[in-house]
């Protein structure tokens, strides 16, 4: 199986790259795992102008990286979404990637399951709540299986999901796939 995970922060070597680097410890034992880390794409937001859905190829008017995540999520039969939690919602970065698949060219896509790696500096047993509906949501639109979810509470600076059993965790349900 394809994998391919779509990393949100920034912030190279933070806590959810380090999360990101522990499910591919144990994903990549039984399948091809591609990461898309934001801070190595310059993706720019959705424009909302829907020339994608009037163009023949559903080619995006936008001139940028996201042309190559489409080449890999083409060929991707789950997609992993991993983002640091900011303000209650996935990072911006991710987000645009995440909205610029609002083009008719993912009804090509083969991806069948999906999972969550978040990473959280707060311990609010709602921390996740808005995020996890979304979540949801497209699982129920695309028919996606979930396949599981990490969800770190509680890692606020660089490092600190070394001191948790979250990065265990991670490498347990990459196992499991």
């Amino acid at each position: 199986m394809n994998i391919l995970i779509l990393s949100g922060s920034p912030r190279k070597g933070g806590n959810t790259d380090l999360l990101v680097e522990a499910f591919v410890k144990g994903a990549s034992q039984k399948h091809n795992v591609e990461v898309v880390s934001v801070h190595d794409y310059k993706v720019n937001p959705c424009m909302g102008c829907n020339a994608c859905f009037k163009s023949e190829s559903n080619t995006c008017v936008q001139k940028d990286d996201m042309a190559l995540i489409y080449e890999k999520a083409a060929v991707a039969d789950m997609l992993v979404i991993a983002s640091p939690v900011y303000f209650y919602g996935l990072s911006a970065q991710l987000k645009s990637i995440i909205d610029r698949f609002h083009n008719p060219i993912r009804d090509t896509f083969h991806i069948k399951k999906m999972a969550l790696l978040l990473v959280g500096a707060a311990t609010l047993p709602e921390l996740f709540d808005s995020i996890l509906a979304e979540y949801q949501l497209c699982l129920n639109f695309f028919k996606l299986e979930d396949s599981g979810k990490v969800l770190a509470r509680g890692c606020k600076d660089k490092g600190d999901i070394n001191r948790s059993g979250y990065l265990d965790e991670a490498i347990k349900l990459g196992e499991t796939i």
